[in-house]
């Protein structure tokens, strides 16, 4: 055993650690589990409780494993216990689907706890967060751990309460939109999150890769940003290949020669002229919507409102909107009512709401792919906790054709022939519009099937829960977070919050492995090979035997986006199919360029945001100061000394100090949401000024960023100075606060910004990547 170790460790991937100190740990936790289970409840309880006096993991494990034991019905392997302790240990563990992530989390979460830590257990959405703190509440109950759960309908007093357990689960959204409302806030009593200790991410990479530079943003009422109806009017009429074109990323879309003339004939203006800038943004927005964001694939429509579907989840993205020139004009593409826009107050990223904890660890089925990411911006390190049972799912190399419609008449082919047999399968597409599609074939083929995708994800529990059920065919999009585990024989995980999983029926569970365990078939690749990973792993959990193979084209999104001058002079079969070697790779090239293009944007993003965030905690330092003391009213005794007095004398100490409070709160917080409007426009506009002279976009910005972000202090106090000398008071009255001009939102609201794909820095930049990549040949 030591000498296999020691091998491991001579070739353990990079990033990976080292399980051995780990496992010694779960052994000596199976030593003391007779010892353990002849203790009462409450002698248990009180075991945990005296966790907090002294630290012992192997302890830890052996009482957990028996609180879980008594409380959900479930004993923790020494698999699951190895990857409790790799997060207790600050580590990412990599669990495959099936192997009890949930379980594991939780005994470390409870670990967390007992050393004196406030633990928030990030999911990707409310229900998991709801779900998974009713689910292990018994259990925690059992530890003497307190827990609580935050969802988007949770009011203040909900959160506050939620927060102040040991153990709160939130989506990550949520505590992001409560740290920037806290920031925000005008009295201490308004506060809700505490100060950050341990943060827990389930799906781990999704969350710290996927969606680390998703700006979180709280806005604030201001103008209506409808589009107008025309222009939307006007780009649908525009000619492909005449009026406009595309790169060949399908990325841009820019006006031709005809077209700008068409549009100023319909216009009946200069579309160049200085003064008609608004008109040529305006139509070049409406241009994008119509021709880049396709319904059913990038959003879909429902309740009369646009939607967006998140590219690595293949589900409606709560929350999330374009800024707002482009979601108005992709609602008046589809003649939708203009949904609010509003001033953005505040923002932060995903990455950065992270990095303020000073413990992070993470739990996901595919991490190793990105054991570099988490390495470079968190400093995480992976282990790799192997399955409980070997893993014997067959993994069939991918089938390559010719055409996309090729390859569609195969799928349909190969779902009746899985089903023939009884065999249930699980089809994963690209997109909606996919799914749809292939499910019509399905239709016309006699083949009952269950869809799930953006469009009705509030079934997914329950669908992907009988997707292991004899003869059951389900499309779906992506799979990735879906939070469920499919069990042969259609046996669910929990299904609502609280409720423990079902007893499996041998029988069904028995008959659906004899026709060979589920069949997973990928559409295409995506382009991640995570998410390649993440869909295989949806069969073979546990042991049980299953299969998967990826059906691609040269025709697919993936290739023609990022490897459209890749030729291959390979002929196919009289179906399609391509079985040469070059081929095969095109496709497979196409995925490591798309992987590399996101790592490179990703880097870039974190770039530009390390100075926004340097400036803003420089912000924060001072707000804080004023909000939980008396900052604002000494600094306004030194700026202002005799209106101070003159205050003082007429409405008293304590009613000047609370005025010069919320002003001089007020004027950084406005002077903060006009500096990131400035911040905005320079990116937008660094990089045209920095085309062909030889420029780095980055230090430009940063040559204008950083003097105007020094002065924004300084702003800040002058404004707080003059409108404090502005205020007036009366014995019987007080203080007018309106005198001094302090007018905030009538309205607040948060939602999660998807990345404007045509028009910021670092797209533009796509094309330049992509061919940067290219070069990495064969």
């Amino acid at each position: 055993m030591a000498l296999r170790d020691r091998l491991r460790r001579l070739v353990q991937k990079p990033g990976s650690v080292d399980l051995a100190p780990l496992r010694a740990l779960a052994d000596e936790a199976g030593g003391r589990e007779s010892r353990v289970r002849e203790l009462s409840d409450a002698e248990l309880t009180a075991a945990a409780s005296a966790l907090r006096e002294k630290e012992d993991l192997a302890e830890l494990c052996a009482l957990g494993r028996e609180a879980a034991r008594r409380t959900l019905g479930e004993r923790p392997f020494d698999v699951q216990l190895v990857g409790t302790l790799a997060l207790l240990s600050g580590h990412v563990a990599e669990m495959a689907t099936g192997e009890g992530k949930t379980l594991s989390g939780a005994l470390a979460a409870a670990g967390y706890a007992l050393r004196g830590n406030r633990v928030h257990v990030m999911s990707v959405n409310d229900y998991l967060a709801r779900r998974d703190a009713e689910w292990m509440g018994p259990l925690y109950a059992m530890l003497g751990v307190t827990v609580g759960w935050v969802g988007q309908a949770s009011t203040p007093d909900e959160r506050r309460e939620a927060y102040g357990a040991d153990v709160t689960y939130a989506p990550v959204s949520e505590v992001g939109f409560d740290l920037l409302r806290d920031r925000l806030a005008t009295s201490t009593a308004d506060l809700v999150l505490p100060e950050p200790s341990v943060a827990l991410i389930d799906e781990a990479d999704s969350v710290l890769v996927d969606e680390a530079m998703v700006p979180l943003v709280l806005a604030g009422a201001a103008d209506s940003g409808e589009a107008d109806p025309r222009h939307a009017e006007l780009v649908r009429r525009l000619r492909p290949g005449l009026h406009y074109s595309t790169d060949d990323e399908a990325r841009n879309v820019q006006l031709t020669a005809a077209g700008a003339r068409e549009v100023e004939r319909v216009l009946g203006l200069d579309l160049y002229a200085p003064e008609n800038l608004a008109a040529l943004t305006a139509v070049n927005v409406a241009l994008h919507a119509e021709v880049l964001l396709q319904r059913d694939v990038d959003y879909i429509v429902r309740d009369g409102a646009v939607k967006l579907i998140s590219e690595s989840r293949g589900r409606v993205a709560l929350l999330q909107r374009w800024p707002d020139g482009l979601q108005a004009a992709v609602e008046a593409k589809e003649a939708l009512d203009a949904s609010p826009s509003g001033e953005i107050l505040d923002s932060i990223t995903v990455q950065e709401l992270i990095g303020r904890y000073p413990v992070r660890c993470g739990m996901t089925g595919t991490a190793m792919a990105v054991a570099g990411q988490l390495t470079e911006f968190y400093s995480l390190q992976i282990a790799v906790v192997p399955p409980n049972r070997p893993c014997v799912r067959v993994d069939e190399p991918d089938r390559l054709y010719a055409t996309a419609a090729d390859k569609e008449v195969a799928i349909v082919e190969e779902i009746a022939a899985a089903h023939a047999g009884g065999r249930p399968v699980l089809v994963g597409t690209g997109d909606v519009a996919e799914s749809e599609r292939l499910a019509r074939r399905l239709a016309r083929a006699g083949l009952d099937r269950v869809v799930l995708n953006a469009k009705n994800d509030a079934e997914e529990a329950a669908i992907i829960a009988e997707a292991g059920a004899y003869g059951a065919i389900t499309v779906s999009t992506q799979m990735a977070g879906r939070g469920t585990d499919i069990r042969l024989g259609g046996s669910p995980s929990p299904t609502a919050p609280g409720t423990a999983p079902a007893e499996q029926d041998g029988s069904d569970h028995d008959r659906v492995a004899r026709a060979g365990g589920l069949l997973v078939i990928g559409t295409g690749r995506y382009h991640s090979s995570r998410l390649d990973d993440q869909l295989r792993g949806r069969a073979g959990r546990q042991g049980d035997p299953g299969g998967s193979v990826f059906f691609t084209s040269l025709q697919d999104d993936l290739v023609t986006r990022y490897a459209p001058d890749e030729e291959s002079k390979a002929s196919a079969g009289d179906d399609g199919l391509i079985t040469d070697k070059g081929a095969h790779w095109i496709v497979g090239h196409a995925q490591r360029v798309a992987e590399g293009v996101d790592l490179e944007l990703h880097r870039n993003t974190w770039r530009y945001n390390q100075l926004i965030g340097l400036q803003r905690r420089e912000v924060l330092a001072e707000r804080d100061a004023v909000l939980r003391g008396d900052a604002a009213d000494r600094a306004m005794a030194a700026e202002a000394p005799g209106r101070h007095a003159e205050l003082t004398g007429v409405a008293g100490a304590d009613a000047v100090a609370a005025a010069a409070r919320q002003i001089v709160l007020y004027q950084l917080d406005r002077c903060w949401a006009e500096h990131l409007a400035f911040l905005a426009d320079l990116r937008e506009g660094i990089h045209l000024r920095s085309l062909g002279r030889g420029l780095d976009p980055l230090v430009e910005f940063n040559r204008e960023a950083v003097p105007a972000g020094k002065r924004l202090l300084a702003d800040a106090r002058r404004r707080s100075v003059a409108a404090f000398e502005a205020l007036t008071a009366s014995a019987e009255d007080g203080i007018d606060l309106d005198s001094a001009g302090l007018k905030r939102p009538s309205a607040t609201w948060t939602y999660l910004v998807h990345d404007n794909p045509f028009g910021s820095l670092d797209e533009r930049a796509l094309r330049g990547l992509i061919n940067m990549f290219r070069g990495r040949r064969r």
